[in-house]
Parts: C-alpha cells; sequence; structure tokens
C-alpha cells in the first residue's frame, strides 16, 4: 500500500491498460475508467471496487490522476480535446499521464494546453508486454518537470518496474520512439533473415543457435524464438499495425529533428507492406511466415 491514495481515472484499459489499472487498485487507490468496447473484460476490476464512466468527462470530473492509456496521437487528442473529452472536465492541478506512444511534437502541443486548462502533463510511454504489466512490471520512459515526476513517482511505482526520467516534457516519447525504433528494426531484420534461412534450406535450430551464440543473440531472437520453433507468436504479443504506427511516428520524429532516418524508411515499407496486405491484426513473429511466403 502507498502512503498516499489517488483518485485515478483511466482511459484505454485494453491489454496493457488493463494490467495497470489492475495495480493501481492492487496499490490501494480509488479507480474508474473509461466505457469502451476496446477495453479488456472489466469484471475483475469492477469486483475490485472500480467504476465505469460513460465520457471521458465524467472521468475527469472524478479524478485528480487522468492515465491515458490509447492507441497513438489521434486517439490521445480526440480523448482530450472532443465534446465531453478529458478538458471539459479538468479540474485545477489534476495530473494527465499519457502512457500512450505518441508523436513529439504533438505531446508538447498537448502538454501546452493541458497546461493552459489549468491541469499538469507529463508522457510516461511504457515498454514491455501485456505480461509484465499484468505483473506491475513495466518499464516507464518519463517526459516532465522534475518536481512534477517525484510527485507522480509513487503512483508510477504502483505498476511499474523501472523507471528514467528522460528529460522534460516529450522526451518520454521521443526515447520509446528510439526504443521500439530499434526493437522493430531489430525483428524486421531477423525476420528477414529467418525466411531467407528457411528458403536455403537451413534447420531452424540451427539457424537459432548461430544466431543466439553470435551478434544476433538478444531480447528480440528470445521473442522470435518460440515462433521459429512451434510456430507460437505469443513471445511477441504486438500487432503489425501497431509496428506500422511506431515506425512511421519515428520517421516523423526524425524528420522534425533533422535525423538521417533511410534504414528506418525501408523498414517502414516493409511494415507497410504487410499492412496492405491485409495482415494488420496478425502478430509480429508472423512476420516471418509473410515473408516466407513471397
Amino acid at each position: 500500500m502507498m502512503s498516499r491514495q489517488y483518485r485515478v481515472g483511466m482511459i484505454g484499459v485494453g491489454l496493457m491498460g488493463h494490467g495497470i489499472a489492475s495495480n493501481i487498485l492492487r496499490a490501494g487507490n480509488e479507480l474508474r475508467f473509461l466505457d469502451h468496447p476496446g477495453n479488456q473484460p472489466v469484471d475483475d476490476l469492477l469486483a475490485a471496487g472500480a467504476s465505469r464512466l460513460a465520457t471521458a468527462r465524467e472521468v475527469a470530473e472524478t479524478s485528480d490522476v487522468i492515465i491515458l492509456c490509447v492507441t497513438g496521437t489521434p486517439q490521445v487528442e480526440s480523448v482530450l480535446f472532443d465534446q465531453d473529452g478529458v478538458l471539459e472536465g479538468l479540474s485545477p492541478d489534476t495530473i494527465v499521464i499519457d502512457c500512450s506512444t505518441a508523436i513529439p511534437r504533438s505531446t508538447q502541443t498537448i502538454a501546452g494546453k493541458v497546461e493552459a486548462a489549468g491541469g499538469r502533463f507529463l508522457d510516461a510511454a511504457m515498454t514491455r508486454t501485456p505480461k509484465e504489466a499484468a505483473e506491475g512490471r513495466l518499464n516507464l520512459i518519463v517526459g516532465a518537470t522534475g518536481d512534477l515526476f517525484q510527485d507522480v513517482r509513487p503512483l508510477l511505482e504502483s505498476f511499474s518496474e523501472h523507471i528514467t526520467h528522460g528529460g522534460p516534457v516529450s522526451s518520454g516519447h521521443k526515447l520509446k520512439l528510439l526504443h521500439n525504433y530499434v526493437s522493430l528494426g531489430f525483428t524486421a531484420v531477423l525476420a528477414e533473415a529467418a525466411a531467407a534461412s528457411r528458403q536455403a534450406g537451413i534447420d531452424d535450430d540451427v539457424f537459432l543457435e548461430v544466431l543466439g551464440n553470435g551478434g544476433g543473440g538478444g531480447v528480440v531472437l528470445e521473442r522470435l524464438r518460440p515462433f521459429i520453433n512451434d510456430a507460437d507468436p505469443s513471445g511477441f504479443r504486438f500487432s503489425l499495425s501497431n509496428s506500422l504506427k511506431d515506425v512511421g511516428y519515428y520517421n516523423a520524429m526524425a524528420g522534425d529533428v533533422g535525423a538521417s532516418h533511410q534504414v528506418a524508411e525501408a523498414i517502414e515499407a516493409l511494415y507497410s507492406q504487410v499492412n496492405d496486405q491485409g495482415e494488420g491484426d496478425r502478430l509480429v513473429p508472423e512476420l516471418i511466415s509473410l515473408l516466407g511466403e513471397r
């Protein structure tokens, strides 16, 4: 139990948000969440004392901290600024925590609008998977002033294992895009290599042994290993549509700051191609078989 309890409003109780919500309740906080068809089953949350509300405005009116855990920039802007959105119900000094993956220039604009409405804003981008979210072991990368970061850290610790203060607002989203570009870039390279290995007649076990003992070893290979071994994609529960979104956001950020991103553009083109083929709902490891079908 934390020394201070919060009235938390959650918007986005999906694969990641459900785990966050469970741990917020477990730590002794109040919780209310926006009713939405994209939520995971919420009977367990309701049984633990959470409340379900019809609009983002109502969530804001009854919360002193609001956590956004939605898909990306358009969804963040919608839940904040649309009719019956968060800003319509925001009280002075309410803290808005954006845990989504977003375009940093939009994050800076959003922060300004929240602050103009009397609120306080930080981005707290997540890494790891729904499994760690359920266990309260997420990694968080936070963009905020030092004072705000310290104020909200006890709440963040209720659902995370490692917390990095990346710098001012939007730093969390910038670092998340850097992280996801590297992760999804490695995934694309390894998926192409795995598909080529099979087409070249190499045994999967030998391929895994050689890469695992050399420069191809690491977290991404271990996430893909269950699919290469047993056609089990659950080691990396992230969709190809979200992969395209995140690499696209990375390219937008790189363009905004004038950074080189030729390799990232090629990776985005690969993810775009499989999404255009109607495969966006497939999980990332399945890219291996999709590439092998060409």
